[in-house]
């Protein structure tokens, strides 16, 4: 349980910093700007900021659009939609604004101030997904991302318990927001695609804490399960120290965990010797973080970017130690 509580404040440590100067900036504060700022100002808002993803994409923007001459604006709405649409709110007054970029908390709540700031002259652009009003959108492969997934973890249990009967899985997936559901649904379709007998119990979590309770309840409830599946690396996180914490050993070959969007900590779990945690994909936060200020900026400099779609990259044993970000 220590290892689990440090791991879940060193992503609260870091996204309250990240918090304290992007409240400063929803509220119309200017903030360093550092070389930027002498263009005006573009906006990035994530669902939260305790996501490791998302801040690491944060570093990445924050330079490119300085050096374009904007200063950079974020914020944390902690989940909430309507903290989420005030921050906009405000963005759309604070009259320095030239784009707004965002993943909503619920993007069908956000139709309304998106259209608000297109009327005032803003463009929004979508991250992940894209809703009613946007200009443009940064797209990630979010359902076939999780059909990959589903399908090799498959073909591993179909290969590893041919003859075991009925394996169970436990999926830690998200259905409140588009990326989660469009990821989640393809996780199961992928499963289903690789014909392996298989059981799927789908928890809805979102923190490394809730994988880790997430682990407790399913292995009280199906103390064999040993297929583990994420629709993100937080959360599979979580439970994979859970599972260590119980004295599973590192690499146990009954177990399969697999996952979307490795952080640097799930690199190093990966790189273990035989890890149990044998399906990786990730979406280099540098890749996309480039893609977001590239958009931002040329929707602030009165262009009409095209839409980008980003496809998750298969970690291996021999590329996994090219992807660790550069604060590794």
């Amino acid at each position: 349980m220590n290892t689990k509580t440090r791991l879940a404040a060193a992503v609260l440590v870091l996204a309250g910093a990240l918090s304290v100067s992007a409240c400063a900036g929803a509220t119309g504060a200017s903030g360093d700007g550092g070389a930027g700022g002498s263009k005006g100002a573009v906006a990035m808002s994530f669902a939260g900021l305790d996501i490791p993803i998302w801040n690491d994409q944060l570093e990445v923007m924050k330079p490119i659009v300085e050096e374009a001459g904007y200063q950079f604006v974020t914020d944390d709405p902690g989940w909430d939609i309507q903290t989420q649409v005030n921050d906009w709110e405000n963005w759309i007054q604070r009259g320095d604004i030239k784009a707004i970029m965002g993943y909503p908390v619920q993007s069908d709540s956000t139709v309304a101030v998106t259209e608000k700031a297109q009327a005032a002259g803003i463009p929004v652009l979508g991250y992940a997904s894209a809703w009613e009003g946007v200009s443009s959108a940064v797209k990630l492969n979010n359902h076939d991302d999780g059909v990959t997934l589903g399908e090799a973890a498959g073909a591993w249990v179909k290969e590893k318990y041919a003859s075991a009967g009925t394996q169970q899985v436990a999926l830690l997936g998200y259905w409140d927001t588009d990326l989660g559901r469009e990821r989640s649904e393809g996780i199961v379709e992928g499963l289903k695609n690789s014909g392996t007998d298989v059981a799927v119990n789908q928890i809805s979590v979102i923190s490394l804490d809730d994988g880790y309770a997430a682990a407790q309840s399913q292995l009280a409830a199906q103390p064999g399960t040993k297929i583990w599946l994420g629709m993100a690396s937080e959360t599979l996180q979580g439970a994979y120290q859970y599972l260590m914490d119980q004295g599973v050993a590192k690499d146990d070959p009954s177990y399969l965990l697999g996952a979307l969007d490795a952080t640097d900590e799930v690199l190093d779990i990966y790189g273990e010797p035989n890890s149990i945690w044998r399906l990786s994909y990730i979406l280099p936060a540098k890749v996309l973080g480039e893609a977001n200020a590239k958009m931002l900026i040329a929707a602030a400099d009165g262009e009409k970017p095209e839409d980008v779609t980003i496809t998750s990259t298969e970690v291996t044993r021999d590329n996994y130690t090219s992807f660790y970000s550069d604060k590794k």
